[in-house]
């Protein structure tokens, strides 16, 4: 057994991408797109992502500082950059494949207590750098993989990022030059005083990395234009790499071209050549109809999404792409207007009327008290007003609460999150989590089946009695309610756990009135957006379902 481990790891081909000069510069985008042009010349390809800091995952940090948190089928609560790689090759991931210094730490902590290490003196060098390898090499084994891609977070450099950058440099070391190769996300700026292409921040960057003992393969360049010949001679010369492995990564009108702009300068070639690979040419399928689709618009659709996150956009990173797919699909751009809820209270009410100028109106996930009046106010207005309405998770809560508030004549109606004594706890607690101390990890996560009644909206617009779908939440529908509620007219139209929580509401009658328990933007794909944000960009655009 072990000979066929070690065999199946040495195929197994690793690309580590590592990102220099500033954060934010793409190295999610670039790796989901090295790994789709693998994929479409016929390789089994996955990817993970290396997070240097010290949580365990990212469940327990704020996404107006972190982003979004994105949930696996397995109920990884992991980097966004996860939904990247889901979105671009289709695969599904898993927690494994978010790697932290919190978890390897974690584990290697847990063997020394084990006494696994033989009283060694356990050091960062072998034996953290063995448990980052060992993580890699496990998800390589176990999903037999011809490449994988390996995102690093962070910026070289960063203090908190030596160990996984040494592993890597020892893997190569390991596995040998024609089983790894380094791509590297630098930057090239123009500043508007001089109007050229500046080479030096990619320099520095280079020579930082060489300095830790990594020569990168490739450099993938990001700029707004195209990069300069002149530019690329530079950087080629400064930093030892070949002028056809200096690749530049310009602005393109959406995220799905960028595998169009990478092989259009050769990068499946440079990779083929240095990983000895058989295949070196993309069969694009139906890839490129559908990158096209996100510029080849026929109209548009202005859709407020009124939550509590807005102020970082990649707190909802998910939704974004779920209603840009949507869009795509029947030829309209979707124009989103991000609306924190809060503006909408304490005297902001008459505000309220500004989301009668949107198509739809959308309430994503959240936690926590603030805005949340101002999220029961929306989801009122909608319902009033006839607009599409789409709650997700916390905006499927909220939109309840508003129901028993302005329907039932349920006064004071609330969650227990929000208001621990409320009289009417039309949401709660759900039962299992109340002796729960812990808050990483401990909700319900990860995907679960969902039957969904026949004859409803909700069946008609999955097409299907029975779904799956990823969740993450502690509170849930109060079924003391049901019968108050479905007499006024709101209908409960899918159940999970034998029918002990609800997962999907809707009014009927309204245009589109239409919530859901579970995160329903985390399955949505380019080219098969996720059925409920179909439903609702369709009423917005009053396109037929």
């Amino acid at each position: 057994m072990q000979s066929k481990t070690k065999q199946r790891n040495a195929e197994c081909k690793f690309i580590f991408v590592t990102g220099g000069v500033m954060s934010g510069l793409g190295k999610g985008v670039t790796t989901s797109s090295t790994a789709k042009l693998l994929q479409l010349a016929g390789y089994k390809v996955s990817c993970a992502k290396i997070d240097p800091y010290v949580n365990y995952d990212a469940g327990t940090m704020n996404p107006v500082a972190h982003g979004e948190v994105f949930v696996t089928d397995d109920g990884g609560e992991c980097d966004m950059d996860i939904g990247n790689y889901e979105r671009f090759i289709d695969m599904p991931m898993t927690k494994d494949h978010n790697i932290t210094t919190g978890r390897v730490y974690m584990d290697v902590i847990k063997a020394e207590r084990e006494g696994k290490y033989l009283g060694q003196c356990v050091q960062i060098i072998p034996h953290v750098t063995d448990a980052i390898k060992n993580a890699l090499r496990k998800i390589s084994t176990d999903e037999q993989l011809d490449i994988m891609v390996v995102e690093c977070g962070g910026t070289v450099g960063d203090i908190e990022s030596l160990p996984f950058l040494e592993a890597f440099r020892q893997m190569e070391l390991e596995h040998g030059l024609s089983n790894t190769l380094f791509i590297h996300v630098t930057l090239a700026p123009v500043l508007d005083v001089v109007g050229e292409q500046k080479t030096k921040p990619t320099q520095h960057s280079v020579q930082e990395l060489r300095r830790i003992g990594i020569q990168p393969d490739l450099l993938a360049v990001r700029c707004k234009a195209p990069l300069s010949t002149e530019a690329r001679r530079k950087i080629s010369l400064f930093a030892s790499v070949e002028e056809k492995c200096v690749i530049s990564c310009h602005d393109a009108p959406s995220i799905y071209k960028v595998p169009e702009v990478l092989e259009s300068q050769g990068t499946l070639k440079a990779i083929a050549e240095r990983l000895s690979l058989g295949r070196s040419t993309s069969k694009w399928g139906n890839w490129k109809a559908i990158a096209d689709s996100f510029s080849n618009y026929k109209g548009s659709v202005k859709i407020a999404v009124v939550g509590k996150y807005v102020t970082l956009p990649d707190s909802y990173v998910s939704v974004y792409h779920a209603l840009s797919h949507a869009g795509a699909g029947i030829g309209r751009k979707v124009e989103i207007q991000w609306i924190d809820s809060e503006q909408f209270e304490n005297g902001g009410e008459k505000n309220i009327s500004t989301l009668g100028g949107f198509d739809g109106i959308l309430v994503p996930g959240g936690f926590g008290k603030r805005g949340s009046e101002g999220i029961i106010l929306a989801a009122n207005y909608a319902r009033k007003n006839d607009i599409p309405y789409l709650g997700i998770c916390f905006g499927f809560q909220l939109a309840i609460v508003a129901f028993a508030r302005n329907v039932c004549n349920l006064s004071g109606a609330n969650s227990t999150e929000l208001e621990p004594h409320t009289k009417n706890p039309i949401i709660d607690f759900m039962p299992e989590q109340r002796t729960i101390h812990d808050m990483g990890g401990t909700m319900r996560l990860g995907s679960h089946e969902i039957s969904v009644s026949s004859g409803t909206r909700a069946a008609k617009v999955y097409g299907s009695t029975l779904i799956k779908r990823r969740h993450r939440h502690r509170y849930e529908f109060n079924q003391h309610y049901l019968d108050l509620i479905s007499k006024a007219g709101l209908v409960l139209s899918a159940h999970s756990d034998s029918r002990k929580r609800m997962e999907i509401l809707e009014i009927p009658g309204h245009r589109f009135y239409f919530a859901v328990q579970y995160h329903a933007e985390f399955s949505s794909r380019p080219g098969r957006p996720e059925e409920s944000f179909d439903a609702f960009v369709r009423a917005a655009a009053r396109v037929k379902i």
